[in-house]
């Protein structure tokens, strides 16, 4: 499923829903009124933003809290299983362990769009999540790893780069008509 979680305006929030989601997820605890997709058993996801050190100082601080104290962010410390660091970026984390309800392991990895398509290339995913707008192949490299499991796309951005690509998906009423070829006579 694709969607465009939140397409908003800066500061409003749109990370901290976006890690909200991904925790659910992640966990399986899902609050009694959730109606929307429930995974039941381990789920296995990507989180990404546009440089290594912007997923680590956003998406990474929204999802385990600072470096000091992972479980500090949405995703509690009991959930938290194990931390694998990202080398080359210091205080980035590359996958966590995330223990889900049903007794199993979900992971999360980190990815960063500055990283290039190549690097989202070859896995099945339940998830990706998005948080800034990405260049259009890396967006379809992501669709492609969902593909498999029927998984979500989530994505939280701001398009700062006006109608593009990416945001007529979600918006394709705003798209420019095309301007006809033919004589008007």
């Amino acid at each position: 499923m694709e969607r465009a979680f939140i397409m908003a305006a800066n500061r409003v929030g749109k990370t901290v829903v976006g890690a909200y989601e991904v925790t659910v997820h992640l966990t399986g605890e899902y609050p009694v009124w959730w109606e929307g997709c429930r995974f039941e058993r381990p789920t296995d996801w990507w989180a990404a933003s546009d440089t290594s050190e912007t997923t680590r100082d956003i998406v990474q601080l929204a999802l385990l809290g600072p470096p000091d104290d992972h479980g500090a962010g949405m995703i509690p410390h009991r959930h938290i299983l194990a931390v694998a660091p990202r080398r080359g970026v210091t205080d980035a984390v590359d996958t966590i362990r995330v223990k889900h309800v049903s007794g199993g392991v979900s992971t999360l990895g980190y990815k960063s769009f500055d990283q290039g398509r190549e690097k989202f290339q070859g896995t099945a995913k339940h998830g990706i999540w998005i948080d800034e707008e990405p260049p259009a192949n890396v967006y379809d490299e992501c669709l492609l790893r969902l593909m498999t499991t029927d998984g979500l796309m989530l994505c939280t951005f701001t398009p700062l780069k006006g109608l593009s690509e990416i945001a007529l998906r979600y918006l394709p009423h705003l798209a420019p008509a095309a301007e006809s070829e033919a004589e008007p006579w």
